[in-house]
């Protein structure tokens, strides 16, 4: 039994350690001494081929400028390897992946009124048609206060309308749907070459940026953005 014990702990430890490596989606890339087979067809950094050589060659090649042989084509015959940097083609595949995945999960979120003027109306719409534009589903949400709940149709309507306005931009992924005091309903913007915003941004209107979405806060005051957000055909 006393040896049972180490045995089994170092197991534990190499399967800790082996699930730990392939947590690294660039692990399974050969590159320099761990390419084995004896020739590679190999490209330069620069793009250009440079035949087939003897593997070792190729790395000695890729050594002498600082560089890494890296297989590129593992199952040609031979393998495609090329010189680069590999460290560099690591940061840049995880930029791409991270700036992909932070754009696609960005849910922007407009609130209206039951009685927002047209002013305020405008000026919203046109703050979620710049979410739209920018690639960001957009949320629109209606909130009913105190007695608006006895006439849930005029939020509706406003919510109707509001979809009608950018259904140049974006579609509406169901209708406009009442969950509790809130009427919610959720746009996807039309892919980039189908999109045809209605509205211009004001001279003195705030840029909308592409951070966490605030919109909706001053619905308590509908006259706070009356004078911004009218639609281009009305300018």
């Amino acid at each position: 039994m006393a040896t049972s014990f180490p045995s089994a702990g170092a197991g534990g430890n190499r399967s800790g350690s082996y699930q730990r490596r392939n947590v690294d989606p660039f692990a399974a890339i050969r590159r320099n001494h761990r390419i084995k087979v004896p020739a590679v067809r190999c490209i330069s950094p620069e793009g250009r081929q440079l035949g087939i050589l003897d593997t070792q060659k190729a790395i000695s090649l890729a050594l002498e400028v600082g560089l890494d042989l890296v297989e590129v084509a593992p199952n040609a015959t031979p393998p495609v390897c090329r010189i680069m940097d590999f460290g560099k083609y690591v940061y840049e595949e995880q930029k791409k992946t991270s700036h992909v995945k932070s754009t696609a999960s960005k849910i922007k979120e407009i609130e209206f009124s039951a009685r927002i003027a047209d002013g305020d109306f405008f000026t919203k719409v046109r703050h979620a048609e710049e979410f739209l534009g920018h690639g960001n589903k957009v949320k629109l949400r209606l909130k009913f206060r105190g007695r608006e709940m006895a006439h849930t149709e005029i939020g509706f309507a406003v919510m109707t309308r509001s979809v009608a306005e950018l259904v140049g931009m974006g579609v509406p992924d169901a209708p406009p749907k009442l969950i509790g005091r809130n009427i919610h309903v959720m746009l996807t913007p039309l892919a980039p070459n189908k999109r045809k915003p209605k509205y211009k941004p004001s001279a003195d209107s705030p840029a909308v940026d592409d951070g966490p979405d605030q919109s909706g806060d001053d619905d308590d005051d509908d006259s706070s953005d009356s004078v911004a957000g009218k639609p281009a055909s009305g300018s």
